[in-house]
């Protein structure tokens, strides 16, 4: 009888739990902290830490108020130039509620980084320098920039290392896009100990630009008890991380006083490494108004529940339910595939929502959104196709743990081109799922199209057009994307769980 990849998954997973020198080791905090270095562990990691006993999710304090973000300072003078610096460095910062001191990394000491905010249109300047022990460099996720300014890995900057990124943002590319690390081998810890930073593109024409805003950075912490983060488990590396604290602006469980107005306009970031978020609000109501790229075409009003991937971003219109009262923000379980011997899905409450300053009648006065936000063209004749295949690969051969993350049966590569490019031109591209859970496809540079999603042999057409820089892939699932690669150069195309990522689920695209 031949085993399914799922029951080999499994094969492989009960193995692994009978052998004794590795729950010895794990217990004893004896594994190294690199085992990716020993034949066949590549992408395991353990250590003393990881061993440790987590903290309890109450030794974070809940229910302060909602902080704002920490908005980067633009020191030029020069009307539409955005010149800062960010600094990337060890801070010690007392986030449990018994002052126990956490070292986190952090863009200028802030958790999350800070805000950067443009108008499009304008050129960023940012002189960037690295105080952390490893190399690192700043990925400007989702924006329309120069391969040589997009943080690729191939241009790692050095411990103690200065550099500075510079271009300009075109017309047409307002939107919610963030920044993060992106050395290969190190993105998944450098962003897990806190490296990530929002990035807010304006139009010079909004719509919305009088209803009140709030953003909310949705991220996850996972510390042992003594305080320190913790490193990555098997489960992890396997899955992707999950810390225990579920966190919104860094906070645990704050309390955001909704405008009296009763309506505004939420910029959320899923800025997790690897979780899910199915976002309710009961009696609230939901518009998506904006995707990775920015605002819709239309309002999509009438949602009761708002689903994102790892590293996806959206806008949406909420206004207070007639009731009133205090509501909780509650991510549901999302079923993604993992495996191994993980905890049951629950519920969690990210922020509590006070309405109580809305009037009941100040509701039914709200005006309509406006029915056209702006104008999206679909992407029109292809000229090129490219497939993309992402598997895995466990084993337990010679007894020795084996486990893989592919993209075309191949790990990554930094030496290897796997696809070329022209500049300008419509291309069609196929993300096949052929693994045994979700994938987030991501690519540098370029935001996206989707067009159909095929599952057990059933095509569905997209029914929504927008740009995006994030998809989503389920299990068995094929996704067609259009896009238009508008700079030359070499961009990076990936699984946005960092873990799988950092594993090998990444390749390479030369624009020419």
């Amino acid at each position: 009888m031949t085993m399914s990849k799922l029951d080999q998954r499994r094969s492989v997973l009960a193995a692994l739990s009978t052998l004794p020198w590795l729950n010895s080791a794990w217990a004893q905090g004896t594994m190294p902290h690199n085992m990716s270095a020993m034949p066949g562990m590549a992408g395991m990691h353990g250590s003393a830490e990881a061993a440790s006993a987590l903290a309890p999710v109450e030794a974070i304090a809940a229910g302060a108020p909602l902080a704002a973000l920490k908005k980067l300072v633009n020191t030029s003078t020069q009307p539409g130039l955005f010149r800062a610096s960010l600094r990337a460095a060890p801070v010690s910062l007392a986030v449990l509620q018994d002052g126990t001191p956490t070292e986190f990394w952090a863009y200028n000491n802030s958790l999350p980084g800070p805000l950067i905010e443009v108008m499009e249109g304008d050129t960023v300047e940012i002189e960037f320098f690295n105080a952390l022990p490893q190399e690192s460099t700043i990925h400007w996720h989702g924006l329309p920039v120069p391969a040589e300014q997009d943080g690729n890995p191939q241009d790692a900057v050095p411990a103690g290392g200065l550099r500075v990124y510079r271009f300009k943002l075109p017309l047409n590319c307002a939107g919610t896009y963030w920044y993060h690390p992106h050395p290969h081998g190190f993105t998944a810890e450098q962003v897990y100990r806190g490296l990530a930073g929002l990035f807010i593109v304006r139009a010079k024409n909004d719509p919305l630009q009088t209803i009140p805003e709030r953003h909310l950075v949705c991220s996850d912490l996972k510390l042992g008890a003594d305080g320190r983060i913790a490193a990555n488990d098997m489960n992890d590396e396997m899955n992707g991380r999950e810390g225990q604290f579920a966190l919104v602006n860094a906070q645990r469980q704050p309390v955001l006083t909704f405008d009296a107005g009763g309506r505004e306009r939420w910029r959320i970031w899923n800025a997790n490494s690897a979780r899910y978020l199915r976002l309710t609000l009961p009696g609230a109501r939901f518009t998506l108004v904006g995707t990775d790229g920015g605002l819709l075409e239309k309002p999509v009003s009438g949602l009761s529940e708002l689903w994102m991937a790892a590293a996806e971003r959206i806008e949406v219109i909420v206004e207070a339910p007639a009731g009133g009262g205090v509501v909780g923000l509650v991510t549901a379980p999302v079923e993604r595939g993992k495996m191994g011997d993980v905890p049951p899905e629950h519920s969690i409450t990210l922020l509590s929502v006070d309405f109580s300053a809305v009037k009941p009648e100040r509701l039914a006065t709200l005006p309509k959104l406006p029915n056209t936000l702006r104008r999206i063209q679909p992407l029109g004749a292809v000229k090129a196709k490219k497939r993309v295949v992402f598997s895995e690969e466990m084993s337990m051969a010679g007894g020795v743990h084996s486990m893989k993350f592919l993209v075309n049966g191949q790990n990554f590569d930094m030496q290897r081109v796997d696809f070329t490019s022209r500049i300008n031109e419509v291309e069609l591209w196929e993300i096949a799922n052929e693994s045994d859970m979700d994938h987030p496809f991501h690519i540098h540079g370029v935001q996206f199209q989707v067009v159909e999603r095929e599952l057990d042999g059933k095509r569905t057409p997209e029914p929504l057009l927008a740009w995006r820089d994030i998809v989503n892939t389920r299990s068995g699932e094929t996704v067609r994307v259009k896009m238009v690669q508008r700079h030359k150069g070499l961009r990076m195309f990936h699984c946005h769980i960092l873990e799988h990522e950092n594993a090998g689920m990444m390749g390479q695209v030369q624009v020419v």
